[in-house]
């Protein structure tokens, strides 16, 4: 049983969904951060995306269908699912470290991740409520897809703990009408690839919410030598969390020099939220060095204006594709490593890469206006040059 390659970047249109063509059937259309001329330290890969590390691929399944009152089952819908494969869709678990900066949010699977040193699949992230439906349809995937190593005692036992991440998006989505489907995850995971990544009102982060502008998913990349042999960092983000007094772009402050668009709803809390952050490299590191990692993105994150509120759910996961096959259950292995004298660039590019992304999700978001007419508004790209330039941080 194999399940049947979807069609990427699904789309689902107002009042009806229907499944459609590619969203941006060459990549990327959206301006990005660098196209207004927002400058960043460090050097990007070809795509400056999670997918410069050679093997990541990603997918986005993107719901949006009907309009105005919520009515809890039938919409509006405002949601989504994206699914990061490490080494595409084939079974090679890699070395894997994961941290929580803070915990009000989820992201299932970790305790084996943390216990095992692998990421044994893919990362899947969607909204709060339907991670359990994303977890069940990943696992079934992954069986359907023969995509496990079987017991050498035992090859008819299969078992999987998927990592499966998420923000809430409670305030323009019918969060509670459980929209996500098995098919949706599995559209996601299929339809999964290399190249340019689709950012902003996509896939999981379609109903994101970031900095109190419409926001989403984001990428970005930085490559670096060490030892005279070049590696790559890739960063994805799902971001919805942070206030608008604290958004910082390019190191300046712009909370209160972009107070009106605020979204049009009440919010009992408005720095709640959350942020996901994948990690991916080609450097060779172990599990305790990729969680080091993973813990220099709230570095990045807190450059944009992040803080880490007591409601916001700050999760990071980082993996290593390098040292193929070190998953494998006999045998004596040869595995190679970095020493950790030598990986404080990766720190570095991580935090640059995380800033970066961030702001891309920023930058590449649309307003949106969901359940109960509830708006959020993009990010105005022409003021924020104007402020950029006159602070000099364009010319």
């Amino acid at each position: 049983m194999t399940f049947p390659a979807c069609r990427h970047n699904a789309i689902v249109f107002i009042l009806a969904i229907v499944w459609v063509l590619p969203l941006i059937a060459l990549g990327q259309q959206a301006p990005r951060a660098r196209d207004l001329g927002i400058p960043f330290a460090g050097m990007p890969g070809p795509f400056n995306a999670i997918t410069d590390v050679a093997g990541v691929t990603v997918g986005h399944t993107t719901l949006i269908a009907g309009e105005g009152r919520l009515d809890v089952g039938s919409g509006p819908v405002r949601t989504g699912v994206t699914a990061i494969h490490p080494r595409g869709k084939k079974y090679d678990p890699v070395f894997s470290g994961w941290y929580a900066l803070n915990g009000n949010g989820e992201m299932t699977g970790t305790t084996w991740v943390e216990e095992s040193g692998f990421l044994e699949g893919p990362v899947v992230i969607t909204n709060t409520h339907s991670v359990g439906v994303a977890r069940d349809a990943t696992i079934e995937w992954q069986f359907a897809n023969n995509l496990f190593d079987p017991l050498p005692d035992d090859p008819e036992v299969f078992w999987s703990l998927p990592v499966v991440a998420e923000t809430y998006d409670g305030d323009l989505n019918d969060i509670n009408g459980f929209h996500v489907a098995k098919e949706h995850v599995i559209d996601a995971l299929e339809s999964a690839k290399s190249g340019p990544v689709v950012e902003g009102n996509v896939g999981g982060g379609t109903g994101m919410i970031c900095h109190q502008f419409k926001c989403g998913i984001g990428t970005a990349s930085r490559r670096l030598d060490i030892a005279d042999r070049e590696y790559t960092v890739g960063i994805l983000v799902q971001a919805n969390y942070g206030s608008r007094e604290t958004l910082t772009i390019a190191g300046i402050p712009l909370g209160d020099k972009l107070t009106d668009l605020m979204p049009v709803f009440r919010s009992a809390d408005i720095s709640t939220g959350s942020i996901i952050v994948v990690v991916a490299t080609d450097a060779p590191l172990l599990p305790h060095q990729l969680k080091r990692l993973a813990r220099r993105v709230p570095i990045g994150i807190s450059r944009v204006g992040g803080y880490a509120s007591n409601g916001s759910g700050d999760i990071f996961i980082a993996f290593s594709t390098a040292n193929p096959g070190a998953a494998a259950r006999q045998g004596l292995l040869d595995i190679e490593m970095l020493p950790n004298d030598a990986i404080s660039p990766l720190f570095l590019a991580t935090a640059q890469a995380t800033e970066e992304a961030i702001v891309n999700a920023l930058v590449a978001a649309e307003t949106m206006v969901g359940i109960n007419g509830n708006t959020v508004y993009a990010l105005p790209h022409e003021r924020l040059i104007e402020l950029l330039k006159e602070h000099k941080r364009i010319p």
